[in-house]
């Protein structure tokens, strides 16, 4: 019943090859200390699919992504992730590019079973035009109507962080915007969850019951992770860091500066990234952005 783990044992169940989930959306709530394990970890060959935020342009950088599917890179206040703005430039990774609605109704398939779901997202767009593969499909009551097919995305493994949770396998996810990590659990195979906090077992009020978005029985792996999801932030225990990510962003103009980042920041433990990061004092008064 016990499911903690290390970051390094998650790591060490996935392959290459594997589609991935990410959970999050920009820099709001990324996985990153699980990501980092992948960069130092020989994982290759990877789809990743992903609202994605930096965790996209470092293993696009480190070479770890042979195809990305998403709805944006972004890092809000910085518009477009560069390390995947150079992927994608020069054609160094498949893509599959598609309305965000699109792929909320891709993750529903595959957490429904189902090969496929109808939407009006994409249509009169350049989305289908750009993905041929998508296809369309008529609706059988004679009413007229054309959909998108939307087909599943389909995980071998989701990555997801949380506020708090339990050795069992129940999370909690406090902030305002938890947004679509339910559906990314649902998706996959296997789920792996990093936590800011992790207690034995939960006694839950109906208050705190309303914020576990998903079942334990979904959750493979729970790694205590403080800090876990920095630069990103993971209110409401602490915001993003602007001045990291302002670094992170300079480095992919130097011609080596991907290198650089690796050699200060990945190329380490969790505990001298945090350090280096500003420890645990500087990250926990960092604010959370207002939109």
């Amino acid at each position: 019943m016990n499911k903690e783990m290390s970051a390094a044992d998650v790591v060490g169940q996935l392959r290459s090859g594997m589609t991935i989930g990410i959970g999050g959306w920009g820099p709001r709530r990324k996985p990153m200390a699980l990501v980092r394990e992948i960069l130092r970890s020989g994982l290759k060959d990877l789809t990743i699919v992903a609202y994605g935020g930096p965790e996209v342009g470092m293993l696009c950088a480190a070479g770890k992504v042979k195809k990305l599917v998403y709805g944006f890179v972004t890092m809000d206040a910085i518009p477009l992730e560069p390390y995947f703005r150079k992927a994608r430039e020069a054609g160094a990774i498949e893509v599959m590019e598609i309305d965000e609605g699109m792929f909320e109704w891709g993750l529903r398939a595959a957490g429904m079973r189902m090969s496929f779901l109808p939407t009006r997202c994409g249509l009169a767009s350049d989305v289908l035009a750009r993905n041929p593969q998508l296809k369309t499909v008529r609706s059988p009551y004679d009413d007229g109507e054309v959909y998108v097919a939307m087909p599943a995305l389909r995980l071998d493994a989701a990555l997801l962080h949380v506020n708090e949770a339990d050795r069992l396998g129940n999370t909690l996810n406090r902030a305002n915007d938890p947004l679509f990590d339910h559906l990314f659990a649902r998706a996959a195979e296997r789920c792996y969850v990093s936590t800011e906090t992790l207690v034995d077992r939960f006694a839950l009020d109906a208050a705190s019951a309303k914020l576990n978005f998903f079942e334990r029985y979904l959750v493979s792996g729970v790694v205590h992770a403080p800090f876990g999801a920095h630069p990103t932030y993971s209110g409401p225990d602490y915001g993003w860091d602007l001045e990291h990510l302002k670094r992170y962003n300079a480095s992919a103009a130097d011609d080596n500066g991907w290198q650089q980042y690796v050699a200060e920041f990945v190329a380490c433990s969790e505990a001298e990234y945090l350090a280096k990061a500003g420890g645990a004092e500087r990250l926990a008064k960092l604010k959370t952005p207002v939109f």
